[in-house]
């Protein structure tokens, strides 16, 4: 089959696929999108925001098809053999990945259901290691390398985020990694390995920082305003408290000064899985260096 051919199954099901996850985000249980001990009754409880057709719908149409069409000419290897395990793979995953993207910046949460669907499209990626072959692994290589890399890989990625939580809340009093990123990671590196651990971690963290510095801007600067308002104000404590209170007001999901992991996460694993003939291709030698190619 031609690459043409695949590009056009790519660009109709990916946007078949963005329409279909902005209907199903509108009839997920309540439940899923809220944080688990929320309560219905309480004076802040705020209703789950749903996707919409625009932008919501679009950028999903759009973003889906486009992850669909790269490894197309990024992993050519997968549509001209074809390796189907891998395939399914992709298209199974592209659309839980939006989905993720959506949920957490909408409504600051990872739904586990997500999390497990990974974890299963991990266990099918493993199949696919043993039926079709790893790039990772030479033929040589040892037959539960494939395994122990992918469940490794799970075990550090969540562990490593456990570990910032962990360190957050005992030396800084406060949550510094959410349970639905530690879970999210936890699948994503059972679905990527070792190797593709490496990919997330790192385009995660430093697309994030390109979002994080702007909003550290902006928070510095609306502080200096507030404090000029106080010190403008009649009574500056009376002031001060009534800042505090419209602060105490706002849901953790619209907290402008919070800035979302899940979305980076997800980023970082597309982009792995994605281009990862061609990171294997360009990593090679940095990885053989290092000793840890098998």
């Amino acid at each position: 089959m031609s690459i043409i051919f695949w590009v056009i199954i790519s660009i109709v099901t990916g946007g078949l696929m963005g329409l279909l996850i902005t209907f199903l985000f509108g009839k997920f249980p309540e439940s899923w999108l809220q944080d688990y001990d929320y309560d219905p009754k309480a004076p802040n409880f705020r209703q789950a925001k749903r996707m919409k057709m625009v932008p919501h719908g679009v950028i999903s149409c759009i973003g889906i098809a486009v992850c669909y069409c790269l490894p197309i000419f990024f992993a050519p290897d997968y549509y001209t053999t074809p390796k189907l395990i891998h395939i399914l793979v992709i298209m199974l995953l592209m659309p839980v990945l939006f989905l993720i993207i959506m949920a957490d910046k909408l409504n600051r949460i990872i739904p586990d259901q997500f999390s497990i669907y990974i974890l299963a499209l991990g266990v099918l990626a493993s199949a696919g290691d043993y039926l079709e072959g790893n790039i990772w692994f030479s033929e040589s290589a040892a037959w539960y390398f494939p395994l122990l890399n992918r469940v490794f890989a799970a075990i550090a990625g969540g562990g490593f985020l456990w570990l910032i939580g962990f360190l957050s809340m005992t030396f800084a009093g406060r949550e510094g990694m959410g349970q639905g990123d530690m879970k999210l990671l936890f699948s994503l590196g059972l679905l990527s390995g070792c190797y593709g651990l490496v990919v997330i971690v790192y385009v995660s963290v430093f697309s994030a920082l390109i979002f994080a510095v702007p909003m550290l801007i902006r928070k510095n600067k609306r502080q200096r305003e507030e404090e000029k308002i106080i010190a403008a104000s009649s009574n500056p404590n009376k002031k001060r408290r009534e800042l505090e209170l419209a602060r105490a007001k706002i849901h953790y999901a619209d907290d402008p000064d919070y800035l979302a992991f899940g979305p980076f996460l997800a980023t970082g694993c597309a982009v792995f899985i994605a281009f990862e003939p061609f990171l294997y291709t360009h990593m090679f030698s940095y990885f053989s260096g290092l000793g840890v190619m098998f």
